[in-house]
């Protein structure tokens, strides 16, 4: 397994993490993960499974980095102060390795949750904090609002097949020395990346190189050095699979054919749209 610093922390992470939501494989295939290196966790409150997560680390708790979100409706200080803790019990820990706003939310002033997130740093409940599904300038607004420490990370959407963030939001990370955590990196399934890929350029390649498609989908997510990939298997051999993705190279002749599948189109014009409708959402009291 191959490591990466998580933004300028000098902390070193599996560039392959193990991710949660939907997940029902049990303690054994999240300790399967840890067994192969794959030493980063992700979960959420809003997943339901903080407490599997929690019973997987039981005596490792030093060797894994763990991290949680908090839901936008609890972007209040009072509010994310008890969200911690609920995750801290949860997970049967003293401690957070990386916080995450796990949205934007457009109606709570982001210097207020930003203050919590600091406070939360400060108490030794929280070591670094990091956001979810944020803009370049939603990132920037809420490093503004910190007075001491960093964003370390922003963990959003990146597959072969969708790639809005080569468009701003990766080169902003990059030069920032702000890890991006790619959620989804298979695309929810390889048979939607296959609907994209109708020239089976990645069953081509895989089979080139001797690994598996789902290998090579995850290998081309983190050639980036600031790019993690966190997936979500629920078996065993499914993890052992994707934990396979590290440690190897495409050739840039590989990566340049992976980067000519057909993908996605979503544009500034869609970004701001989706964010439109989530603050009208939320202005009315709903997902928040």
């Amino acid at each position: 397994m191959k490591y990466k610093e998580l933004g300028k922390t000098g902390v070193l992470v599996s560039e392959l993490a193990l991710g949660t939501w939907r997940y029902d494989g049990g303690v054994q295939a999240l300790q399967a993960g840890l067994d192969l290196g794959a030493n980063f966790i992700d979960t959420a409150e809003a997943y339901g499974s903080e407490e599997v997560v929690g019973r997987a680390i039981i005596g490792k708790r030093l060797e894994v980095f763990v991290a949680t979100k908090v839901l936008p409706r609890n972007f209040k200080r009072r509010d994310i102060i008890r969200a911690a803790e609920q995750s801290l019990k949860r997970i049967n820990t003293d401690y957070i390795d990386l916080y995450q706003l796990h949205w934007p939310n457009y109606t709570v002033p982001i210097a207020e949750t930003m203050a919590a997130m600091e406070e939360l740093v400060e108490s030794g409940k929280v070591r670094f904090i990091g956001v979810s599904n944020f803009s370049v300038g939603e990132m920037e607004e809420a490093q503004a609002a910190l007075s001491k420490s960093k964003i370390v990370s922003n963990q959003v959407q990146y597959s072969l097949i969708d790639r809005a963030i080569e468009h701003g939001l990766l080169q902003h990370c990059e030069s920032n020395g702000i890890t991006i955590l790619a959620f989804s990196p298979l695309a929810a399934g390889l048979a939607n990346i296959r609907e994209w890929d109708c020239d089976d350029t990645l069953g081509r390649i895989a089979a080139e190189v001797g690994k598996t498609r789902a290998q090579v989908a995850l290998n081309w997510c983190v050639r980036h050095h600031s790019v993690t990939a966190i997936f979500k298997a629920n078996q065993i051999q499914h993890i052992r699979e994707n934990c396979a993705a590290s440690g190897w190279s495409l050739s840039p002749v590989h990566v340049g054919a992976l980067e000519r599948v057909p993908h996605r189109r979503r544009g500034r014009i869609g970004g701001f749209a989706r964010r439109v409708r989530r603050y009208c959402l939320q202005r009315i009291g709903r997902n928040i």
